[in-house]
């Protein structure tokens, strides 16, 4: 069966070390709950405080501070799902808490030569 990777973006994910506690620990075990749902093959959360952005330039690569390129929102983490099109993609993507807590979520389907 196909994988897709659901990139996780958010534009405030300082939002998050806002949250009282009590609200921090629900979400974060809504985010684990859904990694128990039967399509779900891995997931993982990006370090926040790192990350590099490569690019050539003139000829050369030039490396920045990251996590980000040129965009409003930062990319969190990942899940790795399995469907058998973008469409069952989606539909199974449609309750992740992900979506509930202002985030963006880009799908994109893994490369099968």
């Amino acid at each position: 069966m196909p994988q897709f990777l659901l990139l996780l973006h958010h534009p405030n994910p300082e939002r998050f070390k806002k949250l009282p506690p009590d609200e921090l620990q629900a979400a974060i075990a809504k985010y684990m709950a859904w990694t128990q749902k039967p399509f779900s093959v891995s997931s993982n959360r990006l370090d926040p405080d790192g990350g590099r952005v490569m690019r050539q330039n003139g000829g050369s690569p030039v490396v920045t501070d990251g996590p980000f390129g040129e965009t409003k929102e930062v990319c969190g983490g990942y899940f790795l799902i399995e469907a058998a099109d973008y469409d069952d993609a989606v539909r199974l993507t449609l309750d992740h808490p992900h979506l509930q807590h202002g985030g963006t979520i880009e799908v994109r389907k893994i490369w099968q030569p």
